[in-house]
């Protein structure tokens, strides 16, 4: 860790606006926020953007790197190093590796056994070989018969810190239309038109068997040991109510407008996906990010499944008028931040860890703007 490290010439986004100043860390945390500063020794940022760190609280791309294609497993070491070389490129420095458990077909990453996986992590940890902060959000699929026996390897992990629930089954939540859900399953999992068929007939007798039990446990389990909770895919109102009686703080891409509205009223932080906003729709043919963040009700920006959509994301709010530089950046730090439960990082202010990234924004032949990460600081020491 650097003992000090000054940057000078920089557009800080702060809470609640943008100033042109330097900022001073010492012993990873912010110590100061000035104006201009004559020091030598200060990295000048060239007029760039400074940011907090991004905080990505949902990303599959550590299973995309664990499985790049259909059926095809690579080593634990090596996928998680490129995963966490991707994810500093993209800004990002603290990060929720989405780890989905439960899978009723046994050849998919999810139906496998994790403990592996999580000693890697252990490992590249304590020996100092990453460059993001990492931390597990487990996925559980509700409906899978081995949902409950795969989370055993996480029980009492220290960087579990978030749990969502899952249901995935056909003709509803995300799959509300079946054709959206074969274009998926027989794209990017690999499944044959036949093999999709016989999942869609068996679906419904494995969710009436299997969801509402893993359910109430994995409730009860998040409780117990104070993991933050999130509900997944809602559509419904009913959805959301009763996500909240069981004590989830975030909804995790609501697929309608009643569920986000819903939510808000309850107090839940919506979470919406990069790639949507960027594509301008989702991919699931479900409601758009911006029209949430239109109606107010978009909080967190989450990669999903490409990890530069988060500062992307936040260009496009910013070039459409939606939000403000502040506004949209905190969709990417702060409020993912202390939705779980990190108080420590996620702002450009005194006493925070100088979790930093140097932003650039590069004009284009076609007139648009694009955010380009040009170096990323971990508590004061450059990682990228």
């Amino acid at each position: 860790m650097n003992a000090s490290v000054i940057f000078k010439n920089a557009k800080m986004v702060l809470p609640n606006e943008v100033v042109h100043g330097s900022l001073f860390a010492d012993n990873g945390r912010i110590s100061a926020v000035a104006g201009a500063t004559s020091a030598i020794s200060a990295v000048d940022l060239d007029g760039d953007y400074l940011l907090p760190g991004l905080v990505e609280m949902h990303t599959d791309n550590f299973e995309r790197h664990l499985m790049p294609r259909p059926k095809v497993h690579w080593a634990e070491l090596p996928a998680l190093l490129a995963h966490d070389a991707e994810i500093a490129a993209a800004g990002i420095t603290t990060v929720f590796d989405a780890l989905g458990v439960g899978e009723a077909d046994p050849e998919s990453l999810r139906g496998s056994a994790w403990g592996d996986v999580i000693a890697t992590l252990d490992t590249c940890t304590q020996q100092d070989l990453l460059r993001a902060d990492h931390h597990l959000h487990v996925r559980c699929e509700l409906p899978a018969p081995n949902t409950v026996e795969l989370f055993e390897p996480f029980h009492g992990h220290p960087r579990l810190s978030l749990i969502s629930l899952m249901d995935h089954t056909p003709g509803q939540r995300q799959w509300e239309d079946i054709e959206q859900a074969r274009v998926y399953y027989t794209g990017k999992k690999g499944w044959s038109p036949q093999k999709f068929e016989q999942q869609v007939a068996h679906a419904g007798q494995l969710q009436a068997e299997f969801a509402e039990p893993h359910r109430r446990y994995f409730v009860d389990f998040s409780r117990a040991h104070g993991i933050a909770l999130a509900s997944h895919d809602d559509t419904t109102a009913a959805h959301v109510q009763q996500a909240h009686v069981e004590g989830a703080n975030m909804s995790e891409f609501p697929t309608t407008v009643a569920a986000a509205r819903e939510a808000h009223r309850l107090g839940l932080q919506t979470v919406m996906g990069g790639p949507n906003v960027v594509r301008g729709g989702s991919h699931s043919g479900n409601v758009a990010a911006v029209d949430l963040a239109r109606l107010g009700l978009l909080d967190i920006l989450s990669s999903d499944y490409v990890p530069g959509s988060l500062l992307s994301a936040v260009m496009c709010l910013v070039e459409q008028g939606v939000m403000t530089w502040p506004e949209a950046v905190a969709t990417v730090t702060s409020t993912p931040a202390r939705a779980t439960g990190l108080t420590d990082r996620g702002a450009i202010d005194v006493g925070l860890r100088a979790d930093l990234i140097q932003v650039h924004i590069a004009a284009l032949p076609n007139g648009s703007r694009h955010a380009v990460v040009r170096a990323v600081w971990r508590e004061g020491r450059r990682v990228l």
